[in-house]
């Protein structure tokens, strides 16, 4: 499956009073791998910026003005993101953006572009509710480094929100064994000794130190939000 992480900054936070898209990213991941592709825009908003705008994002109608219109790069980000799954955090927020500039030009609203939209926020509020959901709380959540993000940005934040998305929908929440894999259920898998026989020797390769460091960051982390049954196991070992 194709997948486009999506983020955007703008000058303020109403498309419809005229508020207009500055920044744009799309990451594109192929079967929850990134690829590396990834389009990056600046762009001249023809409007100015408000202050509380730039105090989040350092982006400035001077900065801006020898960066090229929305117009001039829509054909590009539309192509690039035609028939994909969106991923977007808040995504009402950024596809209200995308839909007003795609409106000045008379083309199709995003509705039309993407195959299906996935809006972390709302998945997160699902899973953690109650809890702060925003992008830097959840990074803290997962332990994703996010030190390096001092002011927001399209192409930072797409590419922590790729690593989000991941931790969010890994699946893996249970050591328990599904009943349908359970001995009484397994008729008609291999016997243990047919496997033995059949089976190739396996190539083990042990953690370095920094991968097992990594790991008992990443066991803390879950333990924080609730019961981390690896954390719990390796402690009784």
């Amino acid at each position: 499956m194709r997948q486009i992480v999506i983020d955007t900054e703008t000058t303020g936070l109403y498309p419809q009073q005229g508020h207009r898209i500055i920044e744009l990213a799309a990451l594109e991941m192929v079967s929850r791998r990134p690829t590396g592709n990834l389009r990056h825009w600046y762009l001249n908003p023809e409007r100015d910026i408000d202050i509380e705008a730039t105090n989040i994002h350092g982006l400035t109608l001077e900065r801006l003005k020898d960066e090229p219109l929305f117009a001039d790069i829509a054909d590009e980000f539309v192509s690039f993101c035609q028939g994909a799954e969106w991923i977007i955090h808040n995504a009402p927020f950024d596809i209200a953006f995308l839909d007003a500039e795609l409106a000045r030009l008379e083309k199709l609203p995003c509705a039309q572009i993407y195959g299906s939209l996935i809006d972390t926020l709302q998945k997160a509020r699902e899973l953690f509710p109650g809890k702060r959901n925003n992008l830097d709380a959840l990074c803290e959540r997962f332990g994703i480094s996010n030190a390096h993000r001092t002011l927001h940005g399209a192409c930072l934040d797409a590419q922590l929100l790729s690593e989000v998305y991941l931790a969010l929908t890994r699946g893996q929440e249970s050591l328990i064994i599904p009943p349908s894999l359970k001995p009484q259920n397994a008729r008609n898998l291999p016997s243990a000794a047919a496997a033995t026989n059949n089976a190739r020797p396996l190539k083990i390769l042990r953690p370095n130190n920094e991968e097992q460091a990594a790991h008992r960051a990443y066991l803390a982390a879950l333990q924080k939000e609730g019961r981390c049954l690896w954390e719990e196991q390796e402690s009784d070992v």
